[in-house]
Parts: C-alpha cells; structure tokens; sequence
C-alpha cells in the first residue's frame, strides 16, 4: 500500500473537525455502516474524496477507501436514511459534536445530502479514521455552492 495513507485519531472536537474535513464529500452505501451494540463500535466505510492531495492540469482528482471507527457508541438514531436499502448511496458532508452537558458524553452528528443524518450516542470523542487502499481516479471534483 502506499505510504501516503491516512491514519488519524479524534479525541475532542477539533480533532473531529478535522477528520470532518478529510471526509467531507466521501460517499458510501447504506451497507457499510455497522453498529456492533456489544462493542459499542460503529463502522463507516466510505469512498472519501482525497482532498489533501493538490491538483493540476496534470494530476487528476483521487477517491480512496477509508475506514471510519467511533468507540463507545451508546446508541445509533438516523434521519432520511431507508435502511432496508443497502445500495442506497449516501454523500457525508460533515461531522459534529454536540455535548449532552457538563460530561464529555454527546452525539457525533454525520450530515448527510438532502437533510439525512446519522446521529451516535457516545461516552467521549474516541474516531479513528484509516485509509484501507490506495487511490483510483475520480469521475468528478465535487462542487459546492456558495
């Protein structure tokens, strides 16, 4: 594998926005997101955009398969997913924290397109992101409006 493969850790909220930044944008199906309750780990796995790398006339925009792993996750809720749909794609464009009050204990919010969100009760921040392949080639930039 190539040596310019991200393994990142959050362990407060900006750490978290960090990885939101390296995910914004990565796509993925109903099917690879998993909710173990006797281990309290959710798994993503996601197409994610490679946005660090700089592009140019010359080198073209990159997809990576990545992992996503939240621990201590009490709980998963989501909104505007059918989750009986396993093909169903799903575009992540942001993740957030809100604390539930004094405690480190919250939910980390995925924002999804089109309003969807999955939401995970947890004890504390604890993600660990790992790229598990090299890069292919995009078919598109994604693009924002402003």
């Amino acid at each position: 594998m190539s040596a310019d493969l991200l393994k990142l850790m959050a362990l407060d909220e900006e750490d978290l926005a960090i990885l939101s930044a390296y995910m914004q944008d990565a796509v993925f199906l109903t099917k690879d997101a998993r909710f173990s309750q006797e281990t309290g780990l959710f798994e993503l796995r996601a197409n994610r955009f490679v946005w660090e790398k700089k592009r140019s006339f010359f080198r073209k925009p990159e997809r990576r398969r990545t992992s996503l792993i939240f621990k201590r996750v009490q709980a998963v809720r989501s909104v505007g997913i059918t989750r009986g749909a396993t093909d169903e794609v799903s575009n992540l464009l942001a993740i957030q924290f809100e604390k539930n009050g004094e405690g480190p204990d919250g939910s980390i919010i995925l924002s999804l397109s089109g309003g969807g969100e999955i939401m995970l009760d947890v004890e504390v921040i604890e993600v660990a992101l790992s790229d598990i392949s090299g890069s292919w080639e995009a078919r598109a930039t994604p693009r924002h409006r402003g």
